[in-house]
């Protein structure tokens, strides 16, 4: 019989109805304060996995044997970033309606915001886990309250004091960090202190949002914003396997890949080889 040939990421092509984690893409990249592109960063991991394995080594585990399901990416509203957020979210709380776990590719960081609101509508006492070189706690940027340096302002907007964990940030303003220090919990330059952080947590529900530009723009050149000194790959793999293995992750993203910067494909290899991992770690739902 004839069929189309499957185009999401690699073997996540299992019936939603039957799949724990549903996959969804986010190409939008309206606020990007210094370099655009990472609209395209969707469709080039989906495109890019098919170089890598399906099977990991790390963890001894296959994505041919996970229930996760790739619904493609969405048609967002270019320029209009209260609309892009308002779809992004529609598709969520769908997700998460049926008891799947929604995982989001991005796309700049402020997609993180729709697929947020989902999840705080049916987890008030939700919590994140934040890696990234940057604060992203601006009030504004520009003027506009709705922009990827703001996006985790906007989600303690939500939460409140005490709910927001941050890895790896090396960058922001005075105000931002200042801010932070009777807020949020930030751990500057590296992964350190995150055993704690899921300790102080616990089983409470969680949102795991990933920039990945969190990484050393020596092993992760292909991003709009790359900020020197970031973490090695070795340790944000093993960081994310520890927060999707060990967190109640409830949904999570992976965000701001660039893939034109990055004209080797490295990059989009990286981004493609830590959604595998976040996947085989994160249990069934």
């Amino acid at each position: 019989m004839l069929s189309k040939p499957f185009d999401g990421f690699m073997a996540c092509e299992k019936d939603p109805r039957e799949a724990h984690t549903i996959l969804f893409g986010a190409p939008f990249d309206s606020t990007t304060s210094f370099r655009p592109g990472t609209r395209f960063g969707s469709a080039a991991i989906r495109q890019e996995s098919y170089g890598l394995e399906t099977y990991s080594p790390y963890q001894d585990k296959d994505l041919e044997d996970t229930a996760v399901c790739d619904l493609g990416d969405l048609e967002l509203c270019f320029g209009d970033p209260a609309r892009a957020l308002d779809a992004i979210q529609d598709q969520a709380d769908a997700i998460l309606a049926e008891g799947k776990r929604p995982f989001l590719i991005g796309g700049e960081h402020l997609v993180t915001l729709g697929a947020f609101r989902a999840a705080v509508r049916k987890y008030p006492d939700l919590h994140v886990i934040h890696f990234d070189a940057h604060a992203d706690l601006r009030e504004d940027y520009l003027g506009t309250p709705l922009s990827h340096a703001c996006v985790l302002r906007r989600c303690w907007e939500l939460v409140g004091d005490g709910r927001i964990f941050q890895f790896g940030i090396r960058s922001g303003t005075r105000e931002e960090f200042r801010w932070a220090q009777d807020h949020v919990t930030t751990h500057k330059f590296d992964l350190d202190g995150l055993e704690t952080a899921l300790t102080a947590i616990g089983d409470k529900p969680v949102y795991f949002t990933v920039d990945l530009d969190v990484l050393d723009p020596s092993v992760f050149p292909g991003t709009g914003t790359p900020e020197p000194e970031g973490v090695s790959f070795s340790a944000l793999r093993q960081a994310v396997t520890l927060v999707c293995s060990r967190a109640n992750v409830v949904a999570c993203d992976v965000n701001e890949l660039s893939p034109h910067y990055d004209p080797t494909g490295v990059s989009t290899a990286v981004a493609c080889k830590v959604i595998r991992e976040m996947l085989l770690a994160l249990p069934p739902r």
